[in-house]
């Protein structure tokens, strides 16, 4: 099967990023259904001219793209769906899961003779905003280049990182090194505070240099002035990536002590009450 514009999606997830993808797809001109849990958080898409999406209806749609908040939700949605589904179905998954996870989910859309992508992103709200994602998939190669017409308005960037799962293990990596650097970050600004340093000059002072990063220019204004809303990242989802990262490392035996402290950082804040606050108010559990 080939993909183009003509190509009906089926968006399931209208979360942070969901809705930014979805509206994207919507104004490139694709015909886009969209589902969410809670109704309420379709409407933004849906005044742009996507169409509500029944999940008795999913049949009907040669891609079906999900963006949901962790195993256990994308495992609930295709338990949901699965009798649904119909044969040559694409199922594109841009959820950040466990790759132990990822892989049942596969075998249980193969059933149905339906292709299971995951093709967790990277880039924050922004890159969701602007198509600027850059996404690892794994899975069948030709259908992941099929995808392209799809891939090109979200993101720029797909790299197929090898069979089932290893988009997911990509990202758990990723997800690592961001995780552990926003607590290094924290430590960073509050240290330069004490020190006398005026944080807000951090971030233009350092960049380009080797501490530099996207997630310190975006973190470190934030935290330097106690800004955190809108929320970007939530605290709640970097816990999570960051547990799936250690649960693959034991796997494996490998030892990886930097992000076992930064996850207990992490939830130590969450249980203060910032689960769902955004990542840059990490400086309060360092301050503290």
């Amino acid at each position: 099967m080939h993909f183009d514009r003509d190509t009906k999606i089926a968006f399931l997830g209208m979360g942070l990023m969901g809705t930014r993808m979805a509206t994207r797809l919507v104004q490139a001109g694709f015909e886009v259904a969209v589902w969410n849990r809670s109704p309420a958080a379709c409407k933004s898409v849906l005044s742009l001219g996507a169409k509500p999406l029944q999940l008795s209806e999913i049949g009907q749609y040669p891609v079906i793209l999900s963006c949901l908040a962790d195993d256990n939700a994308v495992q609930a949605v295709l338990d949901q769906i699965e009798p649904f589904l119909t044969a040559q179905q694409v199922i594109v998954d841009f959820s950040s899961l466990s790759v132990d996870q990822t892989q049942k989910l596969a075998q249980q859309a193969n059933l149905k003779q339906v292709t299971w992508i995951d093709s967790p992103v990277s880039g924050g709200t922004a890159g969701a905003e602007q198509g600027s994602l850059v996404i690892f998939a794994g899975g069948d190669a030709n259908t992941i280049e099929k995808l392209s017409p799809i891939y090109d308005v979200l993101s720029q960037r797909v790299t197929r990182m090898g069979e089932t799962g290893t988009g997911q293990a990509t990202k758990i990596c990723n997800q690592l090194i961001v995780a552990a650097n926003s607590t290094l970050i924290a430590e960073a600004v509050a240290l330069a505070g004490q020190a006398g340093v005026d944080t807000r000059l951090l971030a233009p002072a350092l960049a380009g240099g080797f501490a530099d990063s996207k997630p310190f220019q975006i973190l470190t204004p934030r935290m330097a002035t106690h800004s955190f809303e809108p929320v970007q990242w939530k605290v709640q989802t970097l816990s999570k990536d960051l547990n799936n990262a250690l649960q693959l490392a034991a796997q494996f035996q490998l030892q990886i002590p930097v992000a076992e402290k930064a996850l207990s950082q992490l939830q130590a804040h969450q249980a203060k009450g910032f689960a769902e606050a955004d990542l840059a108010t990490i400086i309060h559990q360092v301050e503290a």
